[in-house]
């Protein structure tokens, strides 16, 4: 029995060494597992919008581009404008925009509109085939912009330039000049055979739909090169005015194609830490 007592008696003695190690163990551990949690907790918080090298945020974005109108078959639209917009955050921002293409009459024409009206007089003479033409003259878009992408090109290993993808949305105001072409018999000869009429001014709500890139070469300048089209709706073509046609509605696109540069205001703030 003396043993069995005696036992009992050092098994707690024992379990409290034990545990009284073990707490120092856990003790000593601590610092080295309390920084690693900090360290996670810092890759955890940190806000990824420091890898940029660019910061929008709070700032104006004023610039002058220079575009063309592709998809206009008849005549050659060459056109100038202003971007100026407001960046409410990294990724969105307010924008306004303003382009003029100037009207030169004859001299912005295509090919195709004097093959067009010569083929119909040598097809039918005694029919009064005309050829509609719209010339954008003003373009003004009032938009937001979304800017979900946001990278970066190694170029040759030796810099890395940085870029961002944005969408615009819209409306806008779109001035446009109508013509109709005819044949003109007298000056055919020499070569020229369309005849403009007088242009007709209309104005248009269309929608605004865009895409862009903006390539940073500084943090105050980046290069940009934007794409957005005006769909509106008006009616269709009307080729022939002796016939007293009854026309319905079409939807009609205007694309344009820009590149400019950028100016970013004001001056970007310094970051604590470079990446």
């Amino acid at each position: 029995m003396s043993t069995i007592h005696c036992a009992l008696r050092v098994f707690p003695a024992a379990s409290v060494l034990v545990l009284g190690l073990a707490s120092g163990s856990a003790i000593a551990e601590s610092p080295a597992q309390e920084a690693v949690r900090q360290l996670s907790a810092e890759k955890t918080e940190k806000n990824v919008v420091q890898n940029r090298f660019f910061l929008k945020e709070a700032r104006f974005e004023v610039s002058p581009v220079l575009g063309y109108v592709p998809n206009n078959p008849f005549s050659r639209r060459f056109l100038g404008g202003l971007l100026v917009g407001y960046h409410l955050s990294e990724s969105f921002a307010a924008e306004g925009a303003i382009l003029y293409s100037p009207d030169l009459g004859r001299d912005d024409l295509k090919g195709l509109t004097g093959t067009l009206v010569t083929i119909a007089h040598q097809g039918d003479p005694d029919v009064q085939f005309q050829q509609p033409i719209d010339k954008m003259i003003l373009g003004a878009t009032f938009a937001a912009r979304w800017a979900p992408v946001y990278g970066k090109i190694n170029l040759l290993g030796e810099s890395v330039l940085n870029f961002d993808l944005y969408g615009t949305g819209g409306i806008g105001l779109l001035s446009i000049a109508e013509y109709y072409a005819t044949y003109n018999q007298e000056t055919a000869e020499a070569g020229d055979p369309v005849q403009l009429s007088a242009p007709q001014s209309k104005v248009k709500v269309p929608v605004n739909l865009g895409i862009g890139l903006d390539f940073f070469a500084s943090q105050s300048v980046a290069i940009k090169i934007d794409a957005r089209t005006y769909l509106y709706v008006d009616r269709q073509p009307d080729y022939n005015p002796d016939a007293n046609n009854v026309l319905s509605k079409r939807l009609y696109n205007t694309f344009i194609a820009s590149a400019g540069v950028s100016v970013f205001m004001p001056r970007m703030k310094s970051r604590i830490v470079d990446f």
